[in-house]
């Protein structure tokens, strides 16, 4: 708790109206990767409390919008369109490819983790599944030039993600934000065009 509060990133992030210190992890990725544009679809996965939505919805402007979708209660936002649910369930995910529409997403962006069990083999399969499941919409919503940013963690799996991933698009990049903490083994994975077409 003390490492909360004296976090300079939860400072400025009280300051600067954001939901959460990882806010600053979406501005950072945006910034070195260009990944936000006025009038851009951006679907936020795992997006609860709200803050990336937050970041997205004011760098896509009201011509754009941004979908976000999470299993816990997302307190209104403006310019953000809320799908509750499970992600992982059939029936949030056909509700949030409706939402999406036909024209599909520029960008899909997913900071999901799994609820911490304290069994790190198990938690690290359930990470890892939870980006499988990414990569698989992203495949099918994303715009012929989309690009997805995922979160993973380092361990078991993340090989097989990691080529699973560079077969599935163009180019994929690895990232640590300065936001994320040093002793944590996340990397954001930025994936760019889909090689499979988006089908709507």
């Amino acid at each position: 708790m003390r490492e909360h509060v004296s976090d300079p990133y939860v400072q400025r992030a009280k300051a600067l109206g954001y939901r959460s210190r990882a806010a600053f992890k979406l501005l950072e990725l945006a910034a070195k990767e260009r990944l936000l544009a006025a009038g851009q679809t951006v679907v936020d996965l795992g997006a609860a409390p709200g803050s990336w939505s937050q970041v997205a919805a004011r760098m896509v402007g009201p011509s754009g919008r941004v979908i976000a979708v999470d299993l816990l209660e997302i307190a209104p936002l403006e310019n953000v369109r809320v799908v509750r649910g499970d992600f992982t369930a059939a029936e949030t995910l056909a509700a949030l490819e409706r939402a999406v529409g036909p024209g599909g997403a520029d960008l899909v962006l997913s900071d999901m983790a799994p609820n911490i069990s304290g069994v790190s083999a198990t938690d690290q399969v359930r990470g890892i599944h939870l980006a499988e499941l990414a990569v698989a919409f992203a495949q099918r919503q994303l715009k012929p030039d989309g690009v997805l940013v995922v979160k993973v963690f380092q361990g078991a799996g993340f090989p097989e993600l990691l080529a699973h991933l560079r077969k599935a698009f163009a180019s994929v990049a690895s990232r640590k934000p300065g936001a994320s903490r040093g002793r944590s083994s996340e990397l954001y994975l930025v994936a760019r065009r889909p090689r499979v077409p988006n089908t709507g």
